[in-house]
């Protein structure tokens, strides 16, 4: 949901997004931590209830209170609440069987399952190009999972859940991609972000017959964090693209895997494999060859609006 560019100011831009990416890999360290504890659905409860009052003093300090909370397509806020709830759950119960590295990586499939959405769902034209990106991408989900899956392709043990949990995720959230980029075009981004929190909210409360537990105070305190944390990222990264174009700033999600492979030696002694780190530079590529792509279009495009409409 990028915002609109206010200033060009790419130092800036740059560093809101790394922090908002190490911000994230922060909050899902902090889930895997609690996630022997608490049910995926309490998880997201707490991830959610509690970025709420953090992106209620944004709005209020940029003056975005009144658009964050005008709901103009309330039925397409409540799909992209469920979609992206599923996407949060999903991803919250994978974290608990998979390694930290190897959960964010597969997790860059993302864009890769978006394109392809966006060709079914929304008729955009792909060519040769873009196919061969994807296809690269899909290649290197492929290498990641493979390990995981055996010789035989048969589950092996809840590692394999754990990636396969956190695949369904991904493209849970390349539907929520899709939707998003239908919403905006009658949404503010300030209410697709508040709404979100509050729907996810919702729906986490829906879990708590199917097994929410006490959680001890420190625990709580994990918990907490997460919301908190995450509230902050989202305003970061949202923020990052008021100062530099998308296209510019889409490279640096790459520095969570960094990030993941820091936190999962230190904090949970992980360490990736040379087939994961493989498979996620296939997907990086692929990635990349997509955002390479979009960019010389947009350059194109633009050059040819100049034309057609020159200044006077």
């Amino acid at each position: 949901m990028p915002a609109q560019i206010t200033q060009h100011r790419p130092g800036l831009a740059i560093l809101l997004k790394l922090l908002a990416v190490s911000m994230f890999v922060v909050t899902s360290a902090l889930i895997k931590e609690t996630a022997d504890q608490v049910p995926p659905g309490e998880a997201v409860f707490f991830r959610s209830i509690f970025a709420i009052p953090v992106i209620l003093v944004w709005l209020a300090a940029r003056g975005k209170l009144r658009d964050g909370l005008v709901a103009r397509n309330l039925r397409g806020h409540l799909a992209r609440g469920v979609l992206g709830t599923t996407a949060m759950g999903l991803s919250f119960a994978g974290l608990a069987f998979l390694p930290l590295p190897e959960a964010t990586a597969i997790g860059y499939a993302t864009p890769i399952f978006t394109v392809i959405l966006a060709a079914v769902m929304l008729g955009e034209r792909i060519r040769l190009f873009r196919i061969s990106a994807v296809a690269l991408g899909l290649v290197g989900v492929m290498i990641m999972l493979w390990p995981r899956l055996g010789t035989s392709g048969a589950l092996q043990d809840t590692a394999t859940l754990g990636a396969l949990l956190i695949l369904a995720a991904t493209i849970c959230r390349s539907f929520v991609q899709i939707h998003i980029r239908q919403l905006v075009q009658t949404e503010d981004t300030a209410a697709v972000v508040f709404y979100f929190s509050c729907t996810a909210t919702v729906l986490a409360l829906l879990t708590a017959p199917f097994g929410w537990v006490m959680p001890s105070g420190r625990t709580l305190l994990l918990l907490v964090a997460v919301g908190l944390i995450g509230g902050i990222a989202q305003i970061l990264v949202t923020s990052s693209y008021r100062f530099g174009p998308a296209s510019m700033l889409a490279p640096f999600d790459y520095a969570s895997l960094l990030a993941a492979i820091v936190i999962g030696y230190f904090w949970f002694a992980e360490l990736p494999t040379l087939v994961m780190l493989a498979g996620a530079l296939l997907v990086v590529a692929g990635n990349g060859l997509v955002i390479w792509r979009e960019r010389q279009l947009g350059l194109t495009n633009a050059k040819a609006r100049s034309v057609s409409y020159p200044k006077t």
